[in-house]
């Protein structure tokens, strides 16, 4: 048997959406997910600090991957323009999760603790586009505002795209959600 398997980080995520699912978030342990992925307590630690991990693993990433796609934006965009195509640029971070996006969601909605752990992520990716709008030129202000406005266009395009994947790709959701906000706006 090989001493290491590179299946072993999907397995472990796997199984843990399914406890999680059946018995809810709670009331699931690393032991049991251990065991339903067939591998060890040891393994999972090379994988994950605790099982709150299994759902939040590399969304430290989207901070710097959201700074990085405003920064890289056509530089004559205005700010929100900028922010918009950076949204759809970090579309494809998301191309591989749609499969289990819905469920993620759903078992973070069941969780006070997992949904401040949801709303800190999303607070460090404002902050981080706040930065990257003010190197655009924006005020402090204007990026503040501009950056929380992106951030609700963000998740309401991925709570859309993850519950009708087939209907559209990320970057459509993002642009309805922008333009549905647009129309709001106009009196």
């Amino acid at each position: 048997m090989p001493r290491w398997d590179p299946e072993a980080r999907e397995r472990l995520r796997a199984a843990a959406l399914e406890l999680f699912a059946e018995h809810g978030y709670e009331n699931a342990t690393v032991t049991q997910i251990t065991e339903r992925a067939g591998l060890t307590r040891r393994t999972f630690s090379r994988y994950f600090a605790d099982k709150r991990d299994v759902l939040f693993a590399g969304s430290e990433q989207l901070s710097d991957a959201m700074a990085d796609a405003v920064r890289r934006a056509d530089p004559s965009l205005p700010p929100f323009q900028a922010l918009l195509a950076a949204l759809v640029d970090a579309g494809d971070l998301f191309a591989g999760l749609v499969s289990q996006a819905a469920q993620r969601r759903a078992i973070i909605a069941s969780s006070p603790e997992l949904q401040e752990r949801e709303r800190t992520k999303l607070a460090a990716v404002t902050e981080a586009v706040v930065e990257a709008l003010q190197e655009r030129g924006a005020t402090e202000s204007s990026a503040k505002m501009l950056a929380q406005v992106g951030t609700a266009v963000f998740q309401t395009a991925f709570e859309r795209w993850s519950d009708q994947p087939a209907d559209t790709d990320f970057a459509g959701q993002v642009q309805e959600a922008a333009a549905e906000l647009a129309a709001h706006l106009t009196p």
